[in-house]
């Protein structure tokens, strides 16, 4: 096998990781723990991969002598590191300890293998310039073998919060500093001046002697910060280690000032097609590096200052992950494509006409892609609504895939090179000649990417206007009443509070132009909608808008439209004093505007007519509940939610589950027909049921990509809720890890105020941690019992239905009669255990099987009902539960047929709470 094609199969490696990495970025919703496998198939897969591949090809330049094993060498660890990353996924994915040790250990030998490596081939190399460059690789695969052990433990779970705040710390600093950053940091000391085509002077080899130790240094002091628990040594050993790499940033800036500039293959010089050089100078490599220094830096210092300011270790752990952007795609994805783009050309051969032409594919777009990854992952830094992050998220990955694509173009062009006359031939030079890249626009390249990212701003904000404070300046209302204007303007101000607003009372004389300026001071989004028609827009925590009311002649209600505030008591009463000169009447029939008339509006902020204040733009118009019709089978199309509960695995100890839950507002079918604006975790109402063994650690990022506050509280962990059930905005994150410690079927759900409307409009899930020792069965379901009160058809929840505690549905997994119309299975004779929860938020179950007998019963955390209990001929007809209580029951189907399920609260399966079990001989 050639070098160059040795190189393209090892690189290809590589771009195998970053296109998984890519998908799985495009489809992480769908996928469990997808924040955790999109940043480890980028580091542990891609970056480890580069690596181990390029850190032994620079060492053997810089030594000048092979390495022992030579290319098969490399290959071997190669491979052991690629089976190890494979593993390492799999079995966190799965999720699988047993695959996470091998896996571990493997990525780990492979690293350290390398250290010693290159130990050896120092010692038997002849002295060189740079031999000294080479100690950074040889530190840095000394580190891989620590950082793999902590997330090695990490992944086996049953730690306390505080010991697994301290080893994430720890393991981050490994892998990402001692591993990732150190290994960069020494070969940009001689990639850097090769890019740009720099001299390295004798200064520039003593900054590198210098900025080596200091370094190492200030990763020794983070790893004695999470080792000791002295949280106040973090930030002392990241300024170090960004002053280390600053070292090396100064050496970048003087090598680029002092490069020599690049003259064209198309001089004419070397062939005169043109009267003159040209001086093309590579845009995307050394921009992509040098962001990439700057990125690291400025991630340094971040996570020094969020873990010395976060009050624990637990709470720094959750901060920390608030920095895997920048970490990941701003300083490591960035500096692995800049690498790349300048060394592919390089490895893949052909001569400097075939280098020329490769390098001019992979420099295509190199301005406009280094706009868009930068400018848009600012942005994504940003405090902006969570429409544009999704947007700009999309905009930075389109980038980021690119080079894949031109990657494969290079090898194809240089393959089709191979093929082509000799390079110096004349046929070769005109090839190479209209191969190579004419003079850069790069300012009319720069307002593409500029525009580019604005535009993805405006479509974000557009997404959702209300999350981006808009309208800022509230529409004008249409006043009250035939009033004669007085030509005087009173202005008042109101605060949003502690779901109020305060004042509740505002007073303006009759005929004055009435203007409102409101202040949100609470946690959670508000708005201020007056019966007239003006309205603040959505506000989040801190902003204001005026609201122009319009010229008063009468009393007006205001009132906040979030589904809920309003029966929460956020209601604002405009009186009118004095008297009021009544206009002339006009001719013709005139349209009085609404005013002041409770019967006239919703108790959740809709109008008569069922459209809302400031969401009249949703078109939901009616009651979604005039188009129910519970004996409707729904279409043919129709998929039932799985309500199969898929077994653990063997014991093997406490593991920990990485799970992903984001808020997302959906519009959803809950009956034939009829559909709702669901706020959800995860797109479904109920989320996903979360499964474990007493002794499994839970580790959940909440992600609100919703248009108002949401929280979540688990009713499976004990634990303070001070930080982790607080409520955050759209466009916020929180990570909350908890330890199963006891058994049952445990609720979650939203905590932000009003709870009920939360819950019932789809906030809610469930949590199975089953009992020691609970004997395998034949099939298992899991069956969430839920209430929804209709609002308009794809509107929201009917809040004032909510108070009055009156459903329209009583659902089990969140649609009516699914299991009617799409039964579950079951053989005859065969154990079947249904795990039962009733989420409420107000009505209790009585889950019950008609023609079944419960032979057990577990509810609460207890057996009621086991191997025919005291007599020994005992069963069961119902499991009884309230809101948030769960349990589960066995039964043993005696014959085939169908055997229907319901609450026995016989008016709430006659709403929807209903299904059938066909069994099979």
């Amino acid at each position: 096998m050639t070098r160059a094609t040795w190189h393209v199969r090892a690189n290809a490696l590589v771009l195998v990781w970053l296109a998984a990495a890519a998908a799985l970025t495009v489809a992480h919703r769908w996928v469990p723990a997808s924040q955790w496998l999109m940043v480890h198939l980028l580091l542990l897969g891609a970056v480890s991969t580069a690596i181990l591949l390029w850190s032994q090809h620079f060492a053997d330049t810089l030594l000048r002598s092979p390495a022992p094993g030579g290319r098969r060498g490399l290959t071997v660890r190669l491979a052991a590191h690629t089976v190890g990353a494979l593993l390492v996924v799999a079995g966190l994915a799965l999720p699988a300890f047993a695959l996470v040790v091998p896996g571990g250990v493997l990525v780990g030998a492979a690293g350290l293998t390398q250290a010693v490596v290159l130990v050896r081939q120092m010692r038997g190399a002849l002295p060189t310039r740079f031999r000294p460059l080479v100690r950074w690789y040889v530190a840095a695969g000394l580190t891989l073998p620590l950082g793999v052990a902590c997330g090695v433990v990490l992944a086996r779970g049953a730690l306390s919060d505080v010991a697994h705040g301290r080893l994430y710390v720890a393991h981050v600093v490994l892998t990402l500093v001692g591993w990732v950053a150190t290994t960069v940091l020494g070969t940009l000391m001689v990639l850097w001046p090769t890019v740009t085509h720099a001299r390295i002077e004798e200064a520039d080899e003593r900054a590198a002697r210098r900025a080596l130790p200091v370094v190492l240094a200030g990763l020794a002091v983070l790893v004695a910060g999470a080792a000791s628990g002295l949280q106040a040594l973090v930030p002392v050993g990241s300024v170090a280690v960004a002053v280390g790499a600053a070292f090396v940033g100064a050496v970048m800036w003087r090598q680029h000032r002092q490069a020599v500039p690049v003259v064209a293959a198309n001089a004419a010089r070397d062939f005169p097609v043109r009267t003159a050089p040209v001086y093309v100078p590579p845009t995307y490599a050394p921009g992509s590096l040098a962001a990439s220094v700057l990125w690291l830096v400025g991630s340094l210092v971040a996570f020094g200052a969020v873990v010395a300011a976060a009050p624990g270790w637990d709470v720094a752990a959750d901060r920390v992950r608030g920095l895997v952007a920048p970490f990941a795609v701003g300083f490591a994805a960035q500096v692995l494509l800049g690498a790349l783009s300048h060394l592919l050309p390089v490895v893949l051969g052909g001569g400097p006409a075939t280098a020329r032409r490769t390098a001019a594919e992979l420099e295509r777009g190199g301005v406009v892609r280094l706009v868009l990854v930068n400018g848009g992952l600012l942005l994504f830094c940003a405090p902006v609504p969570s429409s544009v992050r999704v947007v700009v998220s999309m905009v930075v990955l389109g980038a980021l895939a690119a080079f894949v694509v031109l990657a494969v173009r290079a090898v194809v062009v240089a393959r089709r090179a191979a093929r082509e006359p000799s390079a110096g031939s004349p046929s070769a030079k005109v090839a190479s000649e209209a191969a190579a890249p004419g003079p850069r626009h790069r300012s009319g390249a720069l307002a593409v990417g500029v525009g580019a990212l604005a535009l993805a701003l405006v479509v974000g904000v557009a997404t959702d206007p209300p999350a981006a404070g808009i309208p800022t300046a509230a529409a004008v209302g249409a006043g009250s009443g035939d009033v004669v204007a007085s030509g005087r303007t009173t202005t008042v101000r109101v605060e949003a509070h502690d779901m109020r607003f305060v004042p509740a009372r505002v007073e303006v004389p009759a005929g004055d132009r009435l203007v409102i300026e409101v202040t949100n001071v609470d946690d959670d989004v508000h708005d201020l909608v007056v019966a007239n028609g003006a309205t603040s827009g959505r506000l989040a925590p801190g902003e204001s808008a005026r609201v122009d009311v319009g010229v008063v002649g009468a009393a007006l209600d205001a009132w906040c439209s979030v589904a809920g505030h309003r029966l929460m008591g956020m209601t604002l009463d405009v009186v009118v004093t004095g008297e009021a000169e009544v206009a002339a009447p006009q001719d013709g029939p005139q349209e009085i505007p609404a005013h002041g008339d409770h019967g006239t509006h919703g108790d959740d902020g809709t109008h008569g007519d069922g459209t809302y204040g400031d969401d009249a733009g949703s078109g939901a118009t009616g009651s979604a509940a005039d188009l129910l019709d519970l004996m409707a089978a729904p279409d043919d199309g129709f998929v039932a939610r799985d309500a199969a509960l898929e077994p653990l695995g063997p014991d093997e100890g406490p593991v920990t589950h990485h799970v992903t839950l984001t808020v997302q507002e959906v519009v959803r079918e809950v009956a034939p027909g009829v559909r709702q604006r669901l706020w959800t975790f995860g797109g479904t109402a109920p989320g996903p049921v979360l499964h474990g063994r007493v002794g499994d650690r839970f580790v959940v990022t909440l992600v609100n990509d919703g248009s108002i506050g949401h929280s979540i509280d688990f009713h499976a962990g004990a634990l303070a809720p001070d930080d982790v059930m607080r409520t955050i905005q759209p466009g916020e994150s929180l990570t909350y890890g908890f330890t199963a410690e006891r058994s049952g079927v445990w609720m979650y759900h939203c905590s932000t105020m009003p709870m009920s409307v939360h819950i019932a409009n789809g906030m809610f899930g469930a949590v199975v941690i089953e009992p020691d020792g609970l004997a395998p069965v034949d099939a298992q379901y899991a069956l969430v019992q839920s209430e929804l009160y209709l609002g308009p058809q794809d509107g929201e929840v009917d809040a004032a239905r909510v108070a009055e505690q009156d459903p329209d549905l009583v659902v089990l997994n969140g649609y009516a009669n699914q299991y009617r119309d799409r039964p579950l299975t079951a053989t005859a004779g065969q154990t079947v255990r249904f795990w039962v929860l009733d989420a409420g938020p107000n009505r209790p179950s009585a889950f019950h099987v008609v023609g079944g007998q419960f032979r057990t019963v577990f509810r609460e955390g207890e057996y009621t009902l086991r191997d025919g209990g005291s007599t020994g001929t005992g069963g069961a007809q119902v499991l009884a539960l309230q809101p948030a209580e769960g349990g589960f029951v066995e039964v043993a189907f005696p014959q085939a047929g169908t055997y229907p399920f319901v609450t026995h609260v016989m008016s709430d399966a006659e709403k929807g709470a209903t299904g059938r079990v066909v069994v099979t001989p």
